[in-house]
Formats: C-alpha cells, sequence, structure tokens
C-alpha cells in the first residue's frame, strides 16, 4: 500500500474542512488499495459535536460494502482519533490506524490514553505517519490564522 498516498489523500479533505473554518482533519477509509470511505471534520459547518472526521469516513466505507464490519480496512486520518472516533473505529473492527499529527489534549493512540491497548474485543494496529510534519503543519497554520 502506498501509505503517502493514502495520507495525502486525507491532507487534501483536512484542507478543504479548514477552508469550511472547521479544524483541519481528513480521513480515509481503504479496502484493497482502494478509497471506499471519505471524510473531513464538519463540526462547525454542520453544529454537529459527532461531525468528525474519521466517522464521516467510516459512515461512508459501511455504506459501500454494505456492512459495519470494515474488519479488512485500514484508515488514513490527519490527526490522532479522540476517544469517540477511536471507539468507531474499534466498533467497526478496522484492521489498521495510521495518524498524522499527535493530539496531546485528546489524542486516544497513546497521547492521552491508548484505547486500543485496553481489554476491547478488537485492537487495531496503530502506526504514527507518514506525512506527520505536513499533518502537523496544517494545524498549527489553522490555529494562528484564528488568533
Amino acid at each position: 500500500m502506498d501509505h503517502e498516498f493514502f495520507m495525502g489523500e486525507a491532507l487534501r479533505l483536512a484542507r478543504e474542512a479548514m477552508a469550511d473554518g472547521d479544524v483541519p482533519v481528513g480521513c480515509v477509509v481503504v479496502k484493497d488499495g482502494q478509497i471506499i470511505g471519505r471524510g473531513r471534520n464538519r463540526r462547525e459547518v454542520d453544529g454537529d459535536a459527532t461531525a468528525h472526521a474519521e466517522v464521516e469516513a467510516i459512515r461512508e466505507a459501511c455504506a459501500q460494502l454494505g456492512s459495519w464490519r470494515l474488519q479488512d480496512c485500514a484508515l488514513y486520518v490527519t490527526l490522532e482519533p479522540c476517544p469517540m472516533c477511536a471507539g468507531a473505529i474499534i466498533n467497526a473492527r478496522i484492521r489498521e490506524v495510521r495518524y498524522g499529527a499527535k493530539e496531546e489534549k485528546s489524542g486516544c493512540c497513546g497521547s492521552v490514553l491508548n484505547l486500543f491497548e485496553e481489554r476491547f474485543n478488537h485492537r487495531p494496529r496503530v502506526y504514527q505517519g507518514p506525512l506527520g510534519p505536513e499533518c502537523e503543519g496544517l494545524l498549527q497554520e489553522f490555529f494562528q490564522n484564528l488568533r
């Protein structure tokens, strides 16, 4: 799999979120080398606390496959998943998670805690990267522009 390509697609979605005034987070779900789900933050646009990139991408992937089980899928996201998104990943049985930037305030892949190491019935493999500096840079740009 071309991890940089898929994270690049997630970054493209993050830039779309930023253009709409949302925190720039993008996500893709991949099965057999094909993107089957795309998502980006839409909390500000939709006024919905659950409108995170991962949730949106997981919903689209489930619809594409006609199943809630995504056990043969990988998820690429530009920011370390929060507790809600980590829970969605566990419930969808996603095989592997790759994230770009760490989220020191709410990250659940090791920054605050690692939900994927707890005694849940599913534990995806987790990797930081690729394109971490690019993901982090986009977030820094967004928050600097807010000030």
